[in-house]
């Protein structure tokens, strides 16, 4: 029985080589994450996934000079992190797509209370400067531990401690003076 890593060390190796197939199952195995980083970064569902696709063909053109330093996942967020963070320097986000249609009865009060909170709780994210947001995204959304972000950013684990109490305070104000 071969273990997850070996399989993901061996598709890498044949990506490298120009397994176009090999980086296809790399792409399926870390694209729902790719895209969700991106979209926590950028609060535009178009955005991300024009910025996930982007990031994957950086993957595939630098593939072969990837070193053993950082494991696959840890640069591969990097250059989603980073691919993001060019794409908010060039353009504003667009408002979040509607998401009531889910299937399940919710009362209409009901909807537009998580609706109005879940509007709040994004713009609040997009107004971070995009370093503390990038930190928090990497955190929060997708449970890096201090250190793989750290990896992802290529900062002192000191200074991913001090953009998340940054960005929560940041965010920790900007949410409570909308209530007022």
């Amino acid at each position: 029985m071969v273990d997850e890593r070996g399989l993901e060390d061996a598709l890498i190796r044949s990506a490298a080589a120009g397994n176009v197939g090999a980086f296809s199952q790399l792409v399926r195995a870390y694209r729902l994450q790719v895209v969700r980083t991106a979209y926590g970064i950028l609060g535009s569902v178009t955005e991300a996934d024009d910025v996930a696709q982007e990031a994957f063909i950086k993957a595939w053109e630098s593939l072969p000079d990837l070193r053993q330093r950082s494991t696959f996942r840890t640069w591969l967020f990097r250059i989603t992190v980073n691919t993001a963070i060019d794409a908010v320097r060039r353009r504003r986000p667009e408002p979040p797509l509607d998401e009531t249609m889910s299937g399940e009865y919710e009362a209409p009060e009901e909807a537009t209370i998580r609706r109005d909170i879940r509007e709040r709780v994004q713009a609040a994210i997009r107004d971070l400067p995009p370093a503390a947001r990038a930190t928090l995204i990497l955190r929060e959304y997708e449970q890096l531990s201090y250190r793989e972000i750290a990896a992802v950013l290529e900062i002192p684990i000191g200074t991913v401690m001090s953009r998340l109490s940054y960005a929560r305070q940041l965010l920790r104000e900007r949410l409570t003076a909308d209530d007022r």
